[in-house]
């Protein structure tokens, strides 16, 4: 276990506009764990938070990601081919040149973060993905699956479902997990209220204790 680690702010340049780079790394870290934020939201998430936490002081570096859009100001999220464009560089930046943070490399995020580490995780040869509230499908509307965006996640993933989400529950997710992932339940929605703080420690403290690195 390690102690408090301040974090440190990175701009990185990407196609659409900078990127902002929060990184959290205790002195020689196991290795990276990458996380973006949701659609509708920012880093402030108590899943993102609690990850944070909880990896630090398993001793790995972890870097919560703003999209360029969020950086900029702006109320919506991209379309999902700017949010990989700007991703895929940032977390390029992060692991090369000086000051480059370790693999093995963990990708992840919460719901439309989580999406975006799934697309791209082949490209960055991530070694494994933490999915926070996968966003399985929009409210109401089985019918439109991302269970294909699911399916690219790397071997092994960890995703973190909510009981109640109506993006997708766990009974809902459990069906379309790729080889090599494991579903964690939290009681909850989509975006997890501060009740459920005790049960996402436990959970990511079980991920931190089997991510390989």
């Amino acid at each position: 276990m390690t102690g408090p680690v301040r974090p440190s702010v990175r701009e990185i340049e990407t196609p659409g506009g900078p990127g902002r780079a929060h990184v959290c790394a205790p002195p020689g870290p196991r290795g990276t764990v990458v996380l973006g934020h949701g659609a509708g939201g920012g880093l402030g998430a108590i899943d993102l938070a609690i990850a944070r936490e909880v990896l630090v002081g398993a001793g790995w570096a972890v870097v919560l990601v703003e999209q360029p859009w969020l950086v900029a100001g702006r109320r919506v999220a991209g379309r999902p081919p700017t949010l990989d464009a700007a991703w895929v560089p940032i977390v390029e930046a992060l692991l090369t040149g000086r000051g480059r943070l370790p693999r093995p490399l963990v990708v992840g995020g919460r719901s439309a973060g989580a999406r975006v580490a799934c697309r791209t995780a082949g490209p960055l040869e991530a070694d494994s993905a933490l999915l926070l509230s996968f966003p399985l499908h929009p409210p109401g509307q089985p019918d439109k699956s991302r269970a294909h965006e699911l399916a690219l996640a790397p071997d092994p993933s960890w995703v973190v479902q909510g009981t109640s989400d109506a993006f997708g529950t766990p009974e809902e997710v459990r069906p379309h997990l790729p080889a090599g992932a494991t579903l964690l339940e939290v009681g909850g929605a989509h975006s997890f209220p501060k009740g459920s703080r005790s049960a996402l420690t436990e959970a990511l403290t079980t991920v931190a204790g089997m991510l390989p690195g």
